[in-house]
């Protein structure tokens, strides 16, 4: 993956999150600036499906050769699906944070937060 990729189609949280919209679902997963500064991702504790997340809350953790970090959820809504892949390859974290490296899925339960998050645009400038 390019060095500090940032898709325009993707929504950003200043807590290093990224949203894909669609209709009342939500793909979610962290930034490229966030599993760089983590390195290698060994381990991805989701929540349960079914599992309510809001907004500004965790809703798990990545655990890299450096450090533990809670992942902190850009919108609210219940878990529809968990990347089982992750279980067997966490890596893909880093391979392909906005691809096969997606965290999980959730229904929205206020599709009007999407409002609230950055375009990638915003969110790079706050990394500077």
């Amino acid at each position: 993956m390019a060095e500090g990729n940032y898709p325009a189609e993707l929504l950003y949280h200043r807590e290093h999150g990224w949203a894909l919209i669609d209709g009342d679902q939500a793909t979610l997963g962290i930034s490229w600036f966030a599993q760089d500064a983590l390195g290698e991702v060994v381990f991805f504790d989701p929540p349960e499906a079914g599992a309510s997340v809001a907004a500004g809350d965790s809703y798990g953790e990545v655990e890299s050769l450096k450090a533990v970090s809670e992942l902190i959820a850009p919108l609210s809504g219940e878990v529809t699906e968990i990347n089982r892949a992750l279980e067997a390859d966490a890596e893909l974290i880093n391979s392909d944070p906005y691809g096969a490296g997606w965290l999980v899925k959730i229904r929205l339960s206020d599709a009007g937060d999407g409002g609230l998050l950055l375009s990638a645009d915003a969110y790079e400038a706050t990394l500077s």
